[in-house]
């Protein structure tokens, strides 16, 4: 009998020993081995997780829709002529187009702190017209000035509710100019009766007021219309309601003098101002006088025309606004 080769002896002796030692069928779900007690294994670091921050999205985040533009309105000084604020607001209001933000100046801020004060466009008018104007006069004998203001300021803060400027519904500020530095003021805070007495404290007319050790006059003086204000509360677009202008006819009188003394000064402030606007109104109210209160009703109703006649610019100016807003957020 022929011995075995020795390379075919090799392969069954290997073929053998693997059948010897049969292997384990595959699980499921494979988990890794646990090595035994004896057995040296090597230490493998962990990967770390990545940042959140890092972490790549699969989906991209939905996008939030721009938000409208914040309106603003900048109410000039004029004294009685400031009723034509009244007819503004219940027109851009009866338009649907709601400010959320007011700075008044003089006139403007008696009207701007009421109306911030949450009432409606129509409520104001009301109010407007059942205005006493008793209700605003304190006489005194004085050479700073005939009449007090205390009951301007009282008046004000029973309208506001006698609410601080800070918890107005709608954001506010007066301006003032600083009697002793001739600085413009304003008051974003605070006894709001206080802030408009000093912003409507026509010099010679009302007394200056005192606040923290400081004198305050009227606003008119550095800041007839109040555009500046309106920007620094946050405004992106600023309607202005100018009433501050020189007056066509010049009335004769103290209060004709004064009208016209004021609307000289303020000229280069003026216009540093409305540069700054998007949409300027100029209510047809320059021939009254600064004491014209029983011509509320006219200056009313010209504020409205004006507004009415502004109301496609404004429209186009707001759409503008909103078509680069949501350009921007694409």
């Amino acid at each position: 009998m022929a011995k075995p080769r020795p390379l075919l002896a090799l392969l069954a002796a290997l073929l053998l020993a693997a059948c010897a030692s049969p292997q384990p069928p595959a699980a499921s779900n494979p988990v890794p081995a646990t090595p035994a007690a004896s057995a040296p294994v090597a230490a493998v670091p962990a990967t770390p997780p990545l940042p959140a921050a890092v972490i790549p999205q699969t989906t991209a985040l939905p996008k939030l829709p721009p938000r409208q533009p914040r309106i603003a309105l900048a109410l000039g000084g004029g004294a009685a002529k400031g009723f034509a604020h009244v007819g503004v607001i219940r027109v851009l209001e009866q338009a649907g187009i709601q400010p959320q933000i007011i700075a008044g100046t003089s006139a403007g801020s008696i009207v701007g702190a009421i109306y911030a004060s949450g009432i409606s466009g129509e409520k104001l008018y009301r109010r407007a017209l059942a205005l006493n104007e008793d209700e605003l006069k304190d006489f005194t004998w004085s050479s700073n000035g005939f009449l007090k203001g205390d009951k301007l300021q009282a008046f004000v803060n029973r309208q506001v509710g006698r609410k601080p400027i800070e918890a107005l519904p709608r954001k506010f500020a007066a301006v003032a100019t600083n009697f002793d530095s001739g600085e413009r003021s304003v008051f974003k805070s605070g006894n709001t009766g206080l802030a408009v007495r000093a912003s409507a404290a026509i010099p010679n007319v009302f007394q200056p007021v005192s606040i923290k050790g400081r004198r305050y006059v009227d606003g008119g003086l550095v800041s007839p219309v109040p555009v500046l204000a309106a920007r620094e509360l946050g405004a992106d677009i600023v309607i202005a309601v100018d009433i501050s202008a020189k007056p066509v006819q010049r009335k004769a009188g103290l209060f004709g003098n004064l009208d016209q003394s004021l609307a000289i000064m303020n000229q280069a402030a003026l216009a540093l101002e409305l540069k700054q606007a998007d949409v300027i109104l100029r209510p047809r109210v320059l021939s009254l006088g600064a004491a014209d209160f029983d011509q509320r009703r006219l200056a009313i109703r010209e504020g409205e025309k004006v507004g009415r006649e502004a109301l496609p610019v404004i429209r186009r100016i707001v759409a503008a606004w909103t078509q680069r807003a949501q350009l921007a957020s694409r």
